[in-house]
């Protein structure tokens, strides 16, 4: 392994066969997870839950007062764990490490000690990290608060952080591989278009797709997005998940009954499992979600 440096830009070099599955994260993500008592959660702006962009100075600021708000469990304290994060990273960690299906990334790390424990994680975890540019700047950067309930609150850095720009990819990227996609363009546009052909939502996203229409439920959000795409999956959290291919539809409850004490990452792994089918070639049947629904519950 080596490095190619060209203004200002490093890009790590691997040699290895072509992914099966390549994930596109223009931005390199940390997530700093860490359970929080609701102290903590009421002095953060915004609404618990949601995920607000913060600049570096608030971010720094949460981290700091995580030492005196940390969520103590029945073995002391719940440390925080800081690792390579993104829905893009994380479904391909869990492809590659869970299933062993070869994976790349492409994407952006920074000059600094967050970019390289990314590139740490995602090698640790056996993806091809060949495709992953360094460039002089910061990573970028997310909160996961966690409350006792399992509710996630995030607040992600990223305005400043490094990022591969479309105009700096080439047709070697993507050479001999599949693409999981994370385009931030509006996305009703991009799904009209035609050029997806999978596409996940949790229930609320899919949603807000059809808001404003007469039935705006996770099964009308369902048929519209499967009208464009030709594996469609609405995931709807406690209740399972609605999923179809073609003219055929499943839908699967989820699986065992347990309590959430940190759901981050759970839609991810989701994911993983779902792709792990299909390159299977089990296009769309009810093993592909219950499995799936399996491994998060793990």
């Amino acid at each position: 392994m080596g490095a190619e440096t060209l203004n200002g830009e490093a890009r790590v070099l691997v040699e290895a066969k072509a992914p099966l599955i390549l994930g596109l994260q223009p931005a390199a993500l940390i997530d700093h997870v860490a359970r929080a008592d609701c102290s903590l959660l009421d002095q953060i702006p915004g609404e618990r839950g949601g995920s607000i962009p913060v600049a570096i100075e608030e971010l720094e600021h949460i981290l700091s007062e995580l030492k005196k708000h940390n969520l103590a469990s029945v073995d002391g304290p719940s440390p925080m764990k800081t690792m390579a994060g993104g829905s893009v990273a994380n479904t391909i960690q869990g492809l590659s490490s869970g299933f062993g299906v070869n994976c790349g990334m492409i994407g952006a790390y920074g000059d600094d000690e967050q970019g390289q424990l990314f590139v740490s994680n995602m090698n640790i975890s056996g993806v091809n990290i060949s495709r992953l540019r360094k460039k002089i700047g910061p990573t970028g950067q997310c909160v996961c608060l966690v409350d006792a309930f399992g509710n996630r609150t995030m607040r992600p850095c990223l305005s400043t952080a490094v990022k591969v720009k479309g105009g700096e990819l080439t047709k070697e990227d993507f050479s001999g591989s599949k693409m999981v996609r994370n385009f931030r363009v509006p996305l009703l546009q991009l799904l009209e278009s035609g050029v997806i052909d999978l596409c996940f939502a949790n229930e609320d996203e899919a949603t807000e797709l059809i808001r404003g229409e007469e039935n705006a439920e996770p099964e009308a959000a369902l048929e519209y997005l499967s009208k464009y795409c030709r594996w469609a999956v609405v995931t709807l959290g406690p209740n399972g998940c609605i999923a179809k291919y073609g003219q055929e539809i499943v839908r699967v409850p989820a699986i065992g009954e347990a309590k959430a004490v940190d759901a981050t990452g759970a839609g991810d792994l989701f994911t993983g499992r779902f792709l792990y089918g299909l390159v299977k070639r089990d296009y769309l049947s009810r093993n592909v979600a219950k499995w799936a629904h399996v491994v998060v519950g793990q």
